[in-house]
């Protein structure tokens, strides 16, 4: 298959477009490199060769997309290019929206003026917003009240897809769409090509492991007398290549000519289906790296609910799909032997 994957030279954009190459298929990237890496991309084509383009741009940007899609026969597009901070996205709303919510749609009328007929998006569980207790671990039936900018940009699009698969149905075009709710996606390539790079860098495991690497002066928790087993806040870790694998399952599972409109647009959640807390965190990255570091104990973050972890039984269920990596060790141990190879990132 031929395939645009935009947001291909970040973080998990570069983890699929590593194993799109890897099954064979052809790849063209779309990153305008704001927070993505040349540096990635160029690692990939070292290896794939002809098997990957890039371009270089937005996705928003309506002249570059009517070139690259009169330029190439894509048989599925993978969205993976977003802005992805919840508290820049409460400082600057209308940059989210326009990037995450309206340059999504311009991408997508060029993906239906171009008779594209398979299109997965990357989602997030921030859609869910805070959930109660009765809606844990969470399903995808969950309501979606996102409580930030980001959240309610990426529920917009998720609404968008969905109206563009029904209208495509109605019409008898082939089209079939999937969004993908992420929980926290963690580690990194375990052939050691590929990992976390951002700035700044907001993710609790690479931040731990940038202070065991002497690179930060101290670990900070945020609340520790929350309604948990030692206070602190649990979260579900989902291993970025168990992510990617999700996406390729569901790309062979979609169908642009099913005549329900359940299978024209579906949800799936992506987790392992338990959560760690914060302090189950910092003392696994202690006994994997054995180092040690400061840690302080501060005041509760407004917006963080106690406990967020998936149930991700309906893509097991539908697509035979389950997280391979839960142990805590495993995923962290991934991640810290990409920091310790590459303590500047792709730079």
């Amino acid at each position: 298959m031929e395939l645009l994957i935009t947001g291909g030279a970040g973080y998990i954009g570069s983890h699929a477009a590593q194993r799109a190459l890897a099954d064979g298929h052809r790849v063209v990237v779309l990153d305008n490199l704001d927070r993505g890496h040349l540096g990635a991309v160029e690692r990939l084509r070292a290896r794939a060769g002809e098997q990957l383009r890039f371009v270089e741009g937005d996705f928003g940007d309506e002249r570059l997309l009517e070139r690259v899609f009169s330029e190439n026969q894509f048989d599925a597009v993978l969205h993976f290019a977003a802005l992805t901070y919840v508290g820049e996205s409460v400082a600057q709303p209308v940059r989210y929206y326009q990037n995450n919510t309206g340059s999504a749609a311009t991408l997508l009328e060029a993906v239906d003026a171009a008779g594209v007929e398979r299109f997965i998006f990357s989602s997030t569980a921030a859609t869910y917003g805070e959930p109660g207790p009765e809606h844990i671990p969470i399903r995808e039936s969950c309501p979606q009240a996102p409580m930030n900018p980001y959240g309610r940009s990426k529920l917009a699009t998720e609404h968008m897809l969905a109206d563009l698969s029904e209208a495509k149905r109605r019409a008898g075009q082939p089209f079939a769409a999937a969004a993908l709710r992420y929980f926290n996606v963690a580690g990194a390539d375990r052939t050691g090509l590929l990992g976390e790079d951002h700035d700044p860098e907001t993710h609790l495991i690479p931040v731990i492991l940038q202070a065991a690497l002497g690179r930060r002066d101290a670990v900070n928790i945020f609340g520790t007398d929350y309604d948990t087993p030692d206070g602190t806040c649990v979260r579900d870790y989902v291993h970025v290549e168990d992510l990617v694998d999700a996406h390729m399952a569901v790309m062979g599972d979609l169908d642009p000519d099913a005549e329900e409109g359940a299978r024209r647009f579906r949800a799936f959640n992506l987790g392992i289906g338990r959560g760690y807390s914060v302090l189950e965190i910092i003392e696994a990255v202690r006994e994997v790296t054995g180092a040690s570091f400061t840690v302080r104990e501060g005041e509760r973050r407004p917006g963080d609910p106690p406990t967020l972890f998936a149930d991700a039984s309906k893509i097991a269920e539908e697509l035979g799909w389950r997280a391979s990596v839960t142990d805590l060790g495993e995923i962290i141990d991934s991640a810290w032997r990409w920091f310790k190879a590459n303590p500047n990132g792709y730079s």
